[in-house]
């Protein structure tokens, strides 16, 4: 059956339709082809954008490891967009996009509170930087030399050369005491003496045993000082200061030299004496 143009009338009733569908084709291949741009173009200008604020961390004297850790951060930031605003392109409602990922990011958070705690505390100690690789501190109940910082864990040499791993969360949440921030530390030492003994003569000899180590530093001033007078003995106390490096030698070189003019001057250390009790026999039970 022929219709007025002299076309088969199937023909002319299915030919609407192919015109439809190639339309849409052309619609989604549109789309699909701005999306693929959207998608290449901006993943190079994210590109050049984080390694832009990577070179200004960089030239602004910030840690190595921070400054790549907000690069990789902010590239994925704004990946991220990149991927929402691709889709939208695509016909794909954002809404629902942006509150799923809100959804899975709320979860992510929740399963790694722990780590995220670390990571947070690993921004702030390289931010603020309470101490430095090679300084010596107590954190986190621990002391010891800090060998790295990193984002998730700090990891310290303790004296008898062991390695400590600790979570940065347990270091901020603690004190943080360095020995070599300021450059310079105080030490403290003890001597009793007995009550016959001359303890100004005693002064003075620490005096100028404390004078003759170049490790003890002239300012501020040593000093020998009666701290108390006890039962059997007169107790004095010794402070001085030196370089962080030079403290633990210069006390442990002092205290061979006291010892050694305490011998030639026979100058006494009382001892205090203990009385110990003994007592025969078992006591009877009841």
């Amino acid at each position: 059956m022929l219709d007025k143009s002299g076309k088969p009338a199937a023909v002319a009733a299915t030919a609407p339709d192919v015109s439809a569908y190639t339309d849409q084709a052309v619609q989604v291949g549109l789309h699909l082809i701005g999306a693929l741009l959207v998608l290449l173009v901006g993943m190079w200008v994210a590109r050049r954008l984080a390694n832009f604020a990577q070179a200004a961390l960089g030239r602004a004297n910030f840690d190595s490891t921070l400054s790549g850790f907000l690069r990789n951060l902010l590239y994925g930031v704004l990946v991220a967009l990149l991927v929402v605003t691709a889709l939208g392109v695509l016909g794909v409602p954002s809404a629902p996009m942006v509150a799923a990922l809100g959804t899975a990011g709320l979860a992510i958070g929740l399963a790694l509170q722990d780590s995220l705690s670390n990571l947070a505390w690993g921004v702030l100690l390289v931010v603020f930087r309470p101490f430095r690789v090679g300084d010596y501190v107590s954190a986190g109940g621990t002391e010891g030399t800090v060998q790295s910082i990193n984002l998730m864990h700090t990891q310290l040499i303790l004296p008898d050369n062991r390695e400590a791993i600790l979570p940065n969360a347990k270091i901020g949440s603690d004190a943080i005491v360095n020995f070599n921030r300021l450059g310079t530390r105080r030490f403290e030492l003890k001597l009793g003496i007995a009550y016959r003994d001359d303890a100004d003569q005693v002064m003075a000899t620490i005096m100028q045993l404390m004078a003759s180590d170049p490790r003890i530093l002239k300012e501020p001033v040593p000093g020998v000082w009666i701290e108390s007078l006890a039962g059997q003995t007169v107790n004095l106390v010794l402070r001085g200061w030196t370089r962080s490096g030079d403290s633990w030698g210069a006390q442990t070189d002092l205290l061979r030299a006291i010892k050694q003019k305490i011998d030639a001057q026979q100058i006494s250390v009382p001892v205090v004496p203990h009385e110990v009790t003994l007592v025969e026999g078992a006591p009877k039970a009841g």
